[in-house]
């Protein structure tokens, strides 16, 4: 199991979902390390379903590690912050740079339009 204060960009962890009462995986994107709230998670979801036509699909190569179970999609646009390590419930793989740059530069053609 990887600590919360260990995890980085590119890691893939299954959180709570702030949308739902059930967990998902989430892509991290920054851990900024703030002097009164510590470490925070900066993450975008990722989804299975298909009908999310800006959604970044993830094939084999994109991980670093194993791929996850099924055909998966990153929402760039769906932001959440985690803010300790009970919102995370555990690591499940990483992305490889090149593919985590990808999102990152999506995700900042939304928030800068």
């Amino acid at each position: 199991m990887t600590a919360f204060e260990e995890l980085q960009r590119g890691d893939i962890v299954w959180a709570a979902d702030p949308l739902s009462e059930k967990g998902r995986p989430m892509l991290v994107l920054g851990t900024p390390q703030f002097p009164n709230h510590g470490v925070q998670l900066i993450t975008v979801l990722i989804s299975t379903k298909t009908y999310h036509e800006e959604a970044l699909t993830l094939r084999d190569d994109d991980y670093a590690g194993d791929p996850l179970g099924e055909r998966s999609y990153v929402l760039p646009w769906s932001i959440v912050t985690l803010n300790n390590a009970a919102d995370v419930e555990y690591h499940l793989t990483s992305l490889v740079n090149e593919r985590t740059n990808d999102v990152a530069s999506q995700l900042i053609d939304y928030i800068s339009s």
